[in-house]
């Protein structure tokens, strides 16, 4: 089962995320008009306090249904986006609004009995929906001739009882309009989730758009480090070729067909690695080792190589093929020249925390110092040492007194 492609994933907020985000909403609805109603004093707050969470929980189904219309848009641009918000907030509003009306609608009435008992009066609604109080007092009492009062005057020995029209039956418009300013407030209220959800939305995308950016900048650099590496395999190969051929040509063929065994050995190690992943460095030595091998077929008298491997060093991190230029051309510029044995050391150490490797050669490195600093194989190892550690690699080469010496500064990985 192959993994998905990162950089063809559309950006999703996570759902805990976006229904954290819709239950805080509510929660905060929940709890601020709760707190405002225990300071400006309201009536039956048990009462009140179940039926608002009856409120904020359709708040929450409602939004809901709101984001499912809403991520239908999240690849669209920025003004798609908000249009979709101010038109499906309208709706959703207007059913949170209903809900509302629905839940309190026979919490007033309550409210208004409570307050007349409290006051001593009666007050009640008729069958019309009018708000009505029964006001005890004396026939004159409650005469204004500015604005006589709606009443039914009846005669109890010494007391008459007045019923006053408080409020009329609210018509069809004054619901409407109840409705539509309570819809406005929660259009708004569902505008600031909107609002959050889009922020948290570009956060998602942007951190998304970062990855797929580091998905391609590995990718080019993977491919960078393997077209690097391949260049070496053919130039290695050439020179490999060419040797083979002079043995045979000369009739050497029992030191030809070691050659070619060895050939083989070092292909086989080569190639069983991934061309853009780093290897051991006991590896990396055992694979010089073999190239030497095949070279000493060639110059049995000249060549003497040294491997200066520490124990503690086997197991750290380096390119694969790293060494590999440097060595060729210690055998192209000091053996091949030479008429002496020439001595070609491969060492590792460890200085400040950091890996130093070095290859190094007893031949003329003073005469050939041009042809070996800026040879095509040295400026492959710098540019796979740049694309691999970019600043926090280093490589020296130059003519020592002993002959020439090429260093390579590299982070210290262990393996494992």
């Amino acid at each position: 089962m192959t993994e998905p492609d990162i950089t063809t994933i559309p950006a999703r907020l996570p759902f805990r995320v976006v229904l954290a985000s819709m239950v805080g909403l509510w929660l905060c609805y929940f709890l601020l008009t709760t707190l405002r109603g225990s300071i400006v004093g309201l009536e039956m707050q048990d009462e009140l306090l179940w039926r608002r969470g009856l409120v904020s929980l359709a708040g929450v189904v409602v939004t809901f249904v709101m984001w499912l219309v809403l991520r239908l848009f999240d690849e669209r641009q920025l003004w798609a986006k908000i249009v979709a918000a101010l038109l499906v907030a309208l709706p959703a509003a207007v059913l949170i609004a209903q809900a509302n009306q629905m839940v309190f609608a026979d919490i007033e009435a309550k409210v208004i009995e409570k307050i007349g008992a409290r006051q001593g009066v009666k007050i009640r609604r008729d069958e019309a929906g009018n708000v009505l109080v029964d006001v005890p007092g004396l026939p004159g009492e409650l005469d204004d001739p500015q604005n006589p009062p709606e009443r039914n005057i009846q005669s109890d020995k010494s007391t008459v009882a007045a019923t006053v029209t408080l409020a009329r039956a609210p018509t069809g418009l004054d619901r409407w309009r109840q409705l539509t300013d309570i819809a406005l407030g929660r259009y708004f209220l569902l505008l600031a989730w909107a609002s959050l959800y889009l922020a948290l939305l570009a956060g998602a995308q942007a951190r998304a758009a970062e990855r797929r950016e580091g998905e391609f900048r590995r990718a080019a650099k993977a491919s960078e480090l393997r077209s690097l590496r391949y260049q070496v395999n053919p130039h290695f190969l050439f020179n490999a070729l060419n040797s083979l051929s002079a043995l045979v040509l000369t009739g050497k063929v029992d030191r030809a067909e070691t050659m070619i065994q060895t050939i083989s050995n070092f292909y086989r190690h080569s190639l069983a690695d991934d061309p853009t992943s780093d290897v051991c460095l006991a590896d990396e030595f055992a694979l010089q080792r073999h190239y030497l091998d095949i070279e000493a077929v060639r110059f049995p008298d000249r060549l003497r190589p040294v491997f200066d491997l520490p124990d503690n060093l086997a197991e750290a991190r380096i390119p694969g093929m790293i060494m590999q230029p440097l060595v060729e051309n210690s055998v192209k510029y000091a053996i091949g020249p030479s008429k002496v044995p020439v001595t070609v050391t491969l060492a590792a150490r460890e200085e400040y925390g950091r890996l130093v490797v070095s290859v190094s050669d007893n031949g003329p490195g003073a005469n050939a110092e041009s042809k070996h600093g800026f040879g095509i194989g040295l400026a492959n190892v710098r540019d796979r040492l740049k694309a691999r550690f970019g600043k926090d690699a280093t490589i020296v080469s130059g003519s020592t007194a002993a002959g020439y010496l090429t260093e390579l500064r590299i982070p210290m990985v262990k393996h494992g």
